[in-house]
């Protein structure tokens, strides 16, 4: 039985820095002439035994995990303000001037390990699924993908700024797009729909551009594919992410699965939010309001409100996990408001020296926010659980393990919503959006990542076949009932709305298997909460030093997409809402 991590609440409110053994107490990334010794050193110390190379494994993770945490603030502070040029620098230089410099070491310190002869001493069941994941870097790398990286990291910045100086005026007010965005909660329609058009029309400002930054990334990724040897890049990024356990068809499977078992549930969901709302036809401005009329739910006034009550949902669940925030909050690892000039989205950062992540997020005043500081407060949970892991790539698990976490936290800390909804009936409304959603999510995902597959089996097709085929996957799986006449303008670009398709191609089939899971979590979390909760950590705490289907069975659940099992779990979810 592999040995699991067992987190502590020492861990999580420590705020030191581990003692480094390696790098002096002192160092900082300044430049590569500071870094390029530590690599030097790692290439030519002598290498014999499994001990010696266990500890040359700890040392260069040491280094790692300091470059990667340096990276990391550079990228933080980009987006908590895309319009400081001295940001931007900072982190561009750090892409330019030092990641294409690490990545020959890197390649060669791959080479060296993989050939030591005490490789084969080493414990098969600790760094097995380290070795294979090393094993494939060494087989895909290439020395020529150096400046073609570097060359995407910079154009991926690109969508950031643009769409992060997206900004309307609307009733003379200028509002961020995700402050716009609230207002398609209003019981009143017109506010929805003048709320809907002014969106659509500042994104379709930037359409074209951001059109042709997609062609030059699909073009600087297509070429990475082929020269590591593969037909296109869907085929290398599934070696890049590690997928050793599902292929494409099984992705191609998981659609159909979707479109077979959610997407009439959605239809149906559809159907009758038009009857509620008493119109004759479904407007793309009437999916997000209370179909009761009521007006929107407004869980928290402002950020340091959001995270106090998300502290206390989960310190109830369990004190670890509400330590765990209190100790980000501490240090100052948290960047929660929307404001002009801020990069969309939000995502957890783990640092990787230091153990403690930063959460990054624009939140309003929605459900939708609560929702994700629960959800990105899961992924740095996770951050914790796996802070005492000796080697940084442990601290790493996929996408498929990383969501998760965040997923089955959204869950399991529903039994707590009413820290934010003390009203019964508004507590209620909660839950029954959020459980809507959570199958809302399968088609969605569905859709981007078809379109995905597409368009890298496809490299070479023209904007106008990419927005017809955008149009026809998007029918195939969305707002089937939806009357969009008069809107058709819109429909082809809503795709630029997922960053992901910009800056992590082919990460998002990840979050339709993670959901899956967490609906399982959940379930085994309704029937015993103690255990449910416990096994949960317990899988989170392993990392990534077991495989994803170890993992799902430390949690208590099934590592499975298949039709009948997605059939069950979305029953579950449909008969909870019934009951609430």
């Amino acid at each position: 039985m592999m040995q699991l991590v067992e987190p502590t609440a020492e861990s999580a409110t420590d705020t030191s820095r581990p003692p480094r053994h390696y790098l002096p107490e002192d160092f900082t990334v300044t430049d590569w002439a500071a870094i390029e010794p530590f690599f030097q050193e790692l290439q030519a110390r002598p290498v014999q035994t499994a001990a010696e190379l266990e500890r040359w494994l700890r040392d260069r993770s040491e280094l790692e995990s300091v470059l990667s945490e340096d990276l990391a603030w550079r990228y933080i502070r980009m987006t908590c303000d895309t319009q400081d040029a001295a940001r931007a620098e900072a982190f561009q230089y750090f892409v330019n001037e030092v990641e294409p410099l690490v990545a020959p070491y890197d390649h060669a310190l791959n080479e060296k390990m993989l050939a030591v002869p005490a490789l084969a001493d080493l414990d098969e069941r600790r760094y097995g699924v380290f070795l294979r994941s090393v094993r494939r870097a060494s087989e895909i790398y290439r020395v020529e993908n150096i400046p073609l990286k570097t060359d995407i990291s910079t154009k991926q910045q690109q969508y950031a700024a643009t769409v992060g100086a997206m900004n309307v005026t609307i009733d003379g007010e200028e509002l961020t797009l995700p402050q716009a965005a609230d207002r398609l909660k209003n019981p009143d329609r017109a506010v929805r729909e003048a709320a809907w058009r002014a969106i659509q029309a500042r994104r379709l400002q930037d359409a074209g551009p951001l059109d042709a930054l997609f062609t030059e990334l699909i073009g600087l990724r297509t070429q990475v594919a082929l020269n590591a040897g593969f037909a296109n890049f869907r085929d290398y990024m599934f070696a890049a992410l590690g997928r050793f356990d599902y292929t494409p068809q099984d992705c191609f499977d998981f659609h159909a699965a979707i479109r077979e078992t959610v997407v009439p549930l959605i239809d149906g969901f559809d159907l009758e939010r038009r009857q509620d709302l008493n119109q004759p036809a479904l407007r793309p401005w009437d999916l997000d309001v209370d179909p009761s009329g009521q007006p929107p739910l407004k869980p928290f006034g402002t950020g340091d409100e959001l995270l106090e009550k998300t502290i206390t949902v989960f310190q109830n669940l369990d004190p670890y996990l509400g330590d765990c925030l209190r100790t980000m909050r501490q240090m100052g690892h948290l960047d929660l408001e929307s404001r002009k000039g801020k990069a969309p989205g939000g995502y957890n950062y783990p640092l990787d020296e230091t153990g403690v992540p930063f959460i990054f997020m624009n939140a309003t005043s929605s459900l939708r926010d609560v929702v994700t500081m629960l959800h990105e407060g899961g992924h740095a949970v996770h951050s914790f659980l796996t802070r005492g892991l000796p080697l940084g790539a442990d601290k790493h698990p996929p996408s498929e393990v990383a969501e998760l976490a965040s997923m089955s936290m959204e869950l399991m800390s529903m039994d707590q919503w009413d820290v934010f909804f003390p009203n019964p009936e508004d507590l209620r409304r909660a839950k029954k959006t959020h459980l809507e959603s959570v199958l809302e999510t399968f088609p969605w995902v569905a859709t981007i990542d078809k379109f995905q597959h597409w368009v890298y089996e496809n490299p070479l097709h023209t904007h106008e076949q990419r927005h017809q085929r955008w149009v026809q996957i998007f029918d195939e799986f969305n707002q089937r009932t939806v009357d969009w006449r008069g809107l058709e303008s819109f429909k082809p670009y809503l795709w630029q709305k997922q960053l992901h398709l910009y800056e992590v191609p082919f990460y998002y089939i990840e979050y339709a298997m993670a959901q899956l899971g967490a609906i399982a979590v959940w379930r085994n979390f309704r029937q015993n909460p103690a255990e449910g909760l416990a096994a949960y950590k317990r899988a989170l705490a392993l990392g990534y030093t077991a495989p994803i289907g170890q993992i799902y069975a430390a949690a208590g659940i099934r590592f499975d997409f298949s039709t009948e099992y997605l059939r069950t779990l979305a029953d579950f979810v449909r008969a909870e809402m019934e009951a609430l």
